[in-house]
């Protein structure tokens, strides 16, 4: 003590020679209030007490009075009829009981100023009596938390066990109008701690649907004042569920503000193909599996969001198995994809017209391989082969090994105009590498054949609606709107409750997976967040992976340093994919705004069914009126029609059906109509 207090004499400015004071213990003891220690502080208060005491008083009287008169009104009954919309039903018991409650009122003040009085007679203590009101009426009315009342006017952040409470739930599924006013919940398991989160399962009412739950998550998040990435719904499927039973949990805080993991097969020596790969972990801390095998995976996302990241975590389960042969086409024409050269069979990065050409020959060779695969089907037993689909025993004996195809930007071939020939007519690289596309990923996937495509322009030019069609899982990380989110996980999915503009910039690596096979998850889709690796963690797997196949003689190819020259079989490709591709629906000689509208629909004209006239005047910049009479004139009228908007909402929109407008190109009598704008 003596030397803190020297130390205290050293640090001030002046010092001088008189002995240190010791500082007594009531000022140095916690116990004693701030203004007992100081004589100043201590006038003030005194000085001020009065009128202190004088306002709490008055506050209280107000407290009380506030009180009494919301029980003598039986407001709460009142309030209670109306919620219910009962209040008319409810008008003479309200009024029996409010005559009552005054009555009731009458008599206690009759009774307390008869006791005041006997008591004052008898023993004198009326002041006494006041004095005690006086003080209750103080405590009662003191000020706490800066507000005038008894408790703070903005309340603080609500405890996720509070949040969770069984009256607080009903109470927000009809603040979201979820349920009715006169409807519950039944809880199936009572609330329970589940990993980081809280964690509940409910009964709707017989009329209402797990899936309005998942769609206005937004609105219940919001009820339950917490963010709606931290809220995960799901419906209960299989034998314990039913389209009423929701299981809900509720994250204590924003699950994706962690660092992400590393991915699990930085840790494996080898992988078999036919296991679905470590994708990632769901907000709930669960492993989420991707299956590969007999589908196909389109990953959609706006630039630096980890769409690469993801394309290659599938691609790191193929490569550790060695009997696994790979195409890989990068046309970011980066670094990304380099290391999974030392594996692949065949393999380019790059972004120029040589490039696109290369693709088309990789296509027509896949295509070729695919009928080969098929014939050879044709000659096997039932036992060996029992379905027209590659088996993890014919992958292994007889020679059906699994061949994958990764294309990163994949809207860069698809988007190419070099002009090619094809037998006799020569049509754009761009469309032929989309009708190849299309076909492989409707026939490919039972033969053995893994499709996954990745672009940063999830849009319907981009690509074609008959290869989106038949893609099989999606994947979708953030995007800039809802229309570019249903491009990717399908059509109506932001409807459903799964909108990847929604996600948050922050969270790198977050998407929206809809998977095609046995996965873990109980719904249509499931917000994932991809496993972490790095440049460093890529290149160690490639690196395990060439060991492998050096080590099962598997290596062919580009990885084997052989300079292989395709042989191109342009007539069968064409042969085949000509019972797919759809006919062209842009004709020479179209008059506007058909021609425009029927550029900008593309293959759409043939997938959807109604575009909405807002959408046409936006994309083609023209004025509304102007273009409704002129597509009047060329036989397509505008109707109303049910449709999802931005929103989530369904609602009725003047628009055109896409059967009219291809009547309308087919007829091709134009010669009378004329420009009327």
């Amino acid at each position: 003590m003596n030397g803190d207090l020297e130390r205290i004499a050293l640090d001030g400015e002046l010092a001088d020679d008189s002995p240190v004071r010791r500082v007594s213990w009531w000022r140095r003891s916690t116990w004693v209030p701030v203004w007992l220690k100081s004589r100043r502080d201590f006038l003030a208060v005194v000085l001020v007490a009065p009128w202190r005491f004088v306002g709490a008083v008055v506050r209280g009287l107000v407290a009380v009075g506030r009180w009494w008169r919301r029980w003598v009104t039986v407001r709460d009954y009142r309030e209670a009829a109306e919620s219910s919309e009962k209040l008319a039903d409810k008008f003479e018991p309200i009024r029996a009981l409010t005559l009552f409650r005054w009555k009731v009122t009458a008599a206690v003040v009759v009774a307390g100023v008869v006791l005041v009085a006997v008591l004052d007679l008898v023993y004198g203590v009326l002041w006494e009596i006041v004095a005690a009101a006086a003080v209750g009426l103080a405590v009662l009315g003191r000020r706490r938390e800066g507000s005038p009342g008894r408790r703070a006017v903005l309340a603080g952040p609500r405890a996720l066990t509070w949040t969770m409470d069984p009256q607080v739930l009903i109470d927000a599924f009809r603040d979201a109008k979820l349920i009715g006013k006169d409807e519950t919940l039944r809880l199936v398991e009572r609330v329970r701690r589940d990993g980081a989160g809280w964690a509940v399962t409910v009964d709707l009412p017989a009329t209402r649907k797990a899936a309005d739950v998942i769609r206005n998550r937004d609105a219940l998040a919001s009820a339950l004042a917490v963010d709606e990435v931290q809220l995960s719904v799901e419906r209960v499927r299989g034998n314990g569920g039913h389209a009423g039973r929701v299981a809900m949990w509720v994250a204590d805080a924003d699950p994706y503000a962690t660092a992400p993991l590393r991915t699990p097969l930085l840790e494996a020596e080898r992988w078999d193909a036919w296991r679905p790969v470590p994708f990632g972990r769901d907000a709930r801390d669960r492993r989420v599996d991707l299956p590969l095998v007999w589908t196909s995976l389109l990953v959609g996302a706006i630039p630096r969001q980890g769409k690469t990241f993801a394309a290659r975590l599938a691609a790191a389960g193929l490569i550790l198995d060695p009997h696994t042969r790979l195409y890989v086409a990068d046309f970011k024409a980066g670094k990304d994809w380099d290391a999974a050269g030392q594996v692949a069979h065949r393999f380019m990065s790059g972004d120029e017209a040589e490039h696109v050409v290369t693709l088309v020959g990789w296509l027509i060779e896949l295509v070729s391989e695919v009928q080969a695969r098929y014939r050879r089907m044709r000659t096997l037993d039932d036992v060996t082969c029992p379905e027209s689909k590659v088996t993890p025993a014919m992958s292994r004996e007889q020679g059906f090994g699994i061949t994958a195809l990764f294309v990163d930007e994949v809207q860069v071939p698809l988007e190419d105009r070099t002009q090619i020939k094809v037998q006799d007519r020569r049509v754009t690289a761009g469309d032929y590498i989309g009708e190849l596309l299309a076909w492989l990923a409707k026939k490919g996937p039972a033969a053995g054949l893994v499709l996954v495509l990745a672009t940063q322009r999830p849009d319907s030019k981009t690509i074609p609606s008959g290869l989106r069609a038949v893609l099989g899982s999606r994947f979708a990380l953030r995007v800039m709107d809802w229309r570019d989110s249903n491009i990717v996980l399908g059509e109506q999915m932001n409807t459903r409750g799964y909108d990847s503009s929604r996600l948050l910039a922050t969270h790198k690596g977050v998407g929206i997976l809809r998977p095609d096979g046995e996965t873990q998850t109980d719904g249509l889709a499931v917000t994932v967040r991809t496993y972490y690796m790095p440049n460093e963690d890529w290149r160690t797997i490639c690196a395990r992976g060439r060991e492998l196949r050096d080590a099962e003689g598997t290596l062919t190819g580009h990885a084997a340093g052989q300079d292989t020259t395709l042989v191109l079989d342009h007539a069968a490709a064409a042969k085949a994919i000509g019972a797919s591709a759809g006919p062209v629906w842009r004709p020479d000689g179209l008059p506007e705004p058909l021609d425009a509208v029927v550029a900008y629909l593309g293959d759409d004209l043939e997938s959807r069914e109604f575009v909405p006239t807002s959408e046409l005047v936006d994309a083609l910049d023209v004025e509304p009126t102007a273009f409704a009479r002129q597509m009047a004139t060329l036989g397509c009228r505008p109707v109303r029609n049910r449709t999802p908007m931005e929103d989530g909402e369904v609602r009725r929109v003047r628009g055109y059906h896409t059967s009219d407008i291809r009547a309308a190109v087919l007829a091709g009598d134009f010669s009378s109509t004329g420009d009327e704008s």
